[in-house]
């Protein structure tokens, strides 16, 4: 076939899903590389839930409410006391030796000031590189000394003729109850995997279809009609939302991470997120012309995209050309739809706006990929 010679829908898509399983390098992007992931990625994050933080207990009081602090912290699962001093240089020395990673000061006169009456303060110090880290730090911590304050509140009310039921309800007359509704477990693979398996998704197609289209470019074949790009766009489109039924239907349920709030929308989200993807694949494809540059370019652009998603970093502090930039990438209006379809069980009327962004996506970039395409490279 020349480069010139004109092609139809359907043998356009013939050859396009024959020339991926053709070439070995976008069948490993495009099909392996999401299997490779959907098992890996998710593997560290198994543990969910931080547990067994090593801490230090700094004990400047010596007394019988000190020690209580102590064994509540010794008994919470968050937390794991490796060392009860009272000297905080040591328990700092520690710290900065990565042998814990924080620790509660419990001051000098601690019960004192709790019988007369006055505020008592417990300091904790965490290891604020370690987000996930300090907050298992400061939670085992301060669910240990609040569960012992309470204790302390009840029976002074319970001195001042209160029986334990009324200490009780004096103590706290609004009962509260936090759920997590959409991730239940509170931990970070269910937090971060179901986002970036979209980003995943995204950055494997635009690998291997940026690869074929530099393919195609090196050897003078990218001009075609509408009809034949259409045609190459909907079987590339058809190796992705294979990858994405695979995320959506297999992963999610291997991983046990909050799953099938709307299937059906999440459906219609592939049938809009994979064509975006593959479109704007196409026209970097086109773009590169050389086959190893496409990838070499991508392969460093997961990370921006992550933070300009939306749902790792807060989308009103990045810059405001940042804030408009991020919409032309598919995974920004794709992981926000998925999160709400798959993860929160939301309707589809309610990311209408999102699927249409994704749909103008994949439009503009139809008839920039025919415009480009038919243009003659200058030399």
């Amino acid at each position: 076939m020349t480069g010139t010679e004109p092609l139809r829908f359907g043998s356009a898509w013939r050859e396009t899903a024959l020339a991926v399983l053709r070439d070995k390098g976008v069948l490993l992007i495009m099909l392996l590389a999401p299997i490779i992931y959907g098992f890996f990625y998710p593997w560290p994050y198994g543990t969910q839930a931080v547990t067994r933080v090593p801490v230090a207990v700094v004990d400047q009081d010596h007394t019988a409410l000190s020690r209580q602090i102590a064994r509540f912290a010794q008994a919470n699962p968050r937390i794991d006391v490796r060392m009860v001093t009272g000297d905080v240089g040591e328990a700092q020395e520690a710290l900065w030796r990565g042998e814990i990673e924080g620790y509660a000061l419990l001051p000098a006169d601690l019960k004192r000031n709790v019988l007369r009456g006055t505020s008592a303060v417990v300091t904790i110090e965490g290891n604020g590189a370690y987000a996930l880290l300090n907050k298992a730090v400061l939670y085992g911590f301060s669910e240990a000394v609040g569960t012992v304050s309470a204790g302390v509140e009840i029976r002074k009310l319970q001195a001042g003729g209160q029986s334990a039921i009324q200490a009780a309800r004096s103590r706290s007359p609004l009962s509260t109850q936090l759920v997590a509704l959409f991730n239940p477990t509170e931990g970070y693979g269910s937090y971060v995997v179901p986002a970036v398996a979209l980003l995943i998704l995204q950055q494997t197609l635009l690998m291997g279809v940026a690869m074929l289209a530099g393919t195609w470019a090196e050897a003078g074949r990218l001009r075609a009609s509408m009809g034949a790009w259409l045609g190459r766009l909907g079987a590339l489109s058809g190796f992705g939302f294979l990858s994405g039924v695979f995320y959506f239907g297999w992963v999610f349920f291997l991983q046990d991470y909050p799953r099938g709030g709307n299937p059906w929308g999440a459906l219609v989200l592939l049938a809009f997120y994979v064509p975006a993807i593959c479109t704007l694949g196409l026209l970097l494809g086109c773009w590169f012309r050389d086959r190893e540059r496409a990838l070499q370019v991508l392969l460093f652009t997961a990370l921006p995209m992550a933070f300009l998603s939306g749902f790792s970093w807060p989308v009103e502090a990045l810059p405001e050309p940042l804030q408009a930039l991020r919409w032309l990438f598919p995974s920004t209006a794709g992981i926000q739809a998925s999160l709400r379809l798959n993860q929160m069980g939301a309707p589809l009327h309610d990311v209408l706006p999102y699927l249409g962004v994704l749909l103008s996506l994949t439009l503009a970039g139809l008839l920039t990929l025919r415009l480009a395409a038919t243009t003659p490279k200058q030399a």
